[in-house]
């Protein structure tokens, strides 16, 4: 039933009209893109990790595609450089087809696809940070030239203590520095209020996370992974307890202060009309501009499709977001 419902996704992708717009456009470029082999570089009971590369290209972007395990089908939009993600949010024991599109605009040149299984469930995080390190050393194929970059460099990452910054009823705001060298990305895991396990994948330039859709008065414990080269080279934790709710109308009365506070300065910060750039089945891409500013950071808050309130914080660089 799986296979049967997976085999509509590729071929509904390149729908016959578009390799023939794909097939003129990359007779007008002079050197096509191509994408090699994709392949599995790690999995957890809930996570994937996918690598690839680009030996002629390169490609304006990504993107994955594959269907969750109610069947749905996802795609998650991938920055044209990177070549790797970890896709988060599926569940143990379950296998996978996930097909990569390379993209010129928003022509669909190549595409490669591969299967994984994620882990079981009983090998969920206890274990997991004894477990990660073993489960990435499993692609032998991949491992023999990531072992030798890793024995190149001569400065090591060094992640700083995890720190709780804020938390709320639904919410924990995580901090944590970098000492020494930088990370490719960080990957934050913890399980939720039902014991499943979650993990959210973050940019290596980011120094804090706020992780939403908690269970108020309920303890967590957060591990924070440090990856280079796709593998996971330091690891902090910390344990939380999320606030009471009686503490939930203390984010509405938090904004009155800041607001009469923000009257003091003399210049006021404004924020343009909020506008969406595009829409996919399961995603939306948001613009807005500052006319006045500058602001140090945005907050982007919604309701999911279950009335989970979610809240998504955004460098004060930024002008748009793509919500997945």
């Amino acid at each position: 039933a799986n296979a049967a419902s997976e085999e509509p996704l590729p071929s509904e992708e390149p729908k016959q009209e578009k390799p023939k717009a794909e097939s003129t456009t990359s007779d007008a470029l002079p050197a096509p893109a191509v994408l090699s082999e994709l392949t599995v570089s790690s999995v957890t009971p809930s996570s994937v990790q996918l690598q690839w590369s680009v030996p002629e290209g390169p490609f304006d972007s990504f993107m994955l595609q594959y269907r969750d395990a109610e069947g749905q089908p996802q795609a998650l939009p991938i920055h044209g450089e990177s070549r790797s993600v970890t896709v988060p949010g599926l569940s143990p024991s379950h296998r996978y087809r996930f097909h990569l599109y390379g993209l010129r605009g928003r022509k669909k040149i190549d595409h490669v696809s591969t299967e994984a299984m994620t882990a079981t469930d009983k090998t969920e995080e206890p274990p997991s940070p004894s477990e990660e390190p073993q489960t990435e050393a499993l692609p032998t194929d991949d491992n023999q030239p990531d072992h030798t970059q890793n024995e190149v460099p001569l400065v090591q990452a060094v992640l700083g203590e995890l720190r709780v910054a804020s938390v709320t009823p639904d919410s924990v705001q995580l901090q944590w520095s970098v000492p020494e060298a930088p990370f490719d990305s960080f990957m934050l895991q913890y399980r939720d209020a039902q014991g499943q396990p979650q993990a959210l994948p973050i940019d290596g330039e980011s120094r804090s996370v706020t992780v939403p859709g908690l269970s108020p008065s309920r303890r967590y414990r957060f591990h924070l992974y440090g990856l280079r080269d796709g593998k996971r080279t330091d690891r902090v934790s910390t344990d939380i307890i999320t606030a009471k709710p009686e503490e939930l109308p203390l984010p509405s009365e938090e904004p009155k202060p800041e607001v009469i506070s923000s009257d003091a300065p003399p210049a006021w910060a404004e924020l343009g009309e909020l506008k969406v750039s595009s829409v996919t089945p399961n995603s939306v891409q948001l613009q807005w501009a500052v006319p006045k500013g500058p602001f140090d950071s945005f907050m982007l808050q919604y309701q999911d499709v279950h009335g989970e309130p979610q809240a998504l914080p955004i460098d004060g660089r930024s002008r748009s977001v793509t919500v997945p």
